[in-house]
C-alpha cells in the first residue's frame, strides 16, 4: 500500500483542507510555497496517464473548490502534476500540487531562453 493509501485510509495522519468520497486534499510536509496542498483520488491511481477521463472529470470541480476554500481562486496558483518516473512523479500515486499564496517564479526561465535557440 502507498503512502497516499495510507493517508486515505486513516494509517497516516494529514493536514486535510477539503474532502469528498472521491477525493482528499491535504497540505504537503514539504512545501515549496507558502501553499501548497496536495490533491489526490482516493482511489488508488498509478499516474495520469493511466487516469481514467471520468475521474478527472469528477476531480476537476474538487480542485476548484480547494482553491475556492483557500482564497486562491481569486489571486492564482499553480497546479503541478508529475507523471512517471522521468517526468519527476516520487509517490506512484496520482497528484497534484496546488501552489500559491505568493507570487511564484518560474525556476526554468534560464532553460526556457536555451531551449528557444534550438526549436
Amino acid at each position: 500500500m502507498c503512502i497516499f493509501c495510507k493517508i486515505v485510509a486513516g494509517e497516516i495522519p494529514s493536514n486535510k483542507v477539503h474532502e469528498n468520497d472521491e477525493f482528499l486534499a491535504f497540505h504537503d510536509i514539504n512545501p515549496k510555497a507558502p501553499i501548497h496542498i496536495l490533491i489526490i483520488p482516493k482511489q488508488h491511481i498509478e499516474n495520469f496517464q493511466s487516469c481514467p477521463g471520468e475521474v478527472m472529470a469528477n476531480m476537476t470541480p474538487f480542485i476548484q473548490e480547494v482553491a475556492k476554500k483557500l482564497d486562491l481562486d481569486k489571486t492564482g496558483y499553480r497546479l503541478i502534476t508529475n507523471n512517471g518516473e522521468d517526468g519527476g512523479q516520487e509517490v506512484m500515486h496520482l497528484h497534484f500540487h496546488m501552489l500559491g499564496g505568493a507570487k511564484l517564479s518560474w525556476p526554468y526561465q534560464a532553460i526556457e531562453k536555451v531551449a528557444k535557440k534550438y526549436m
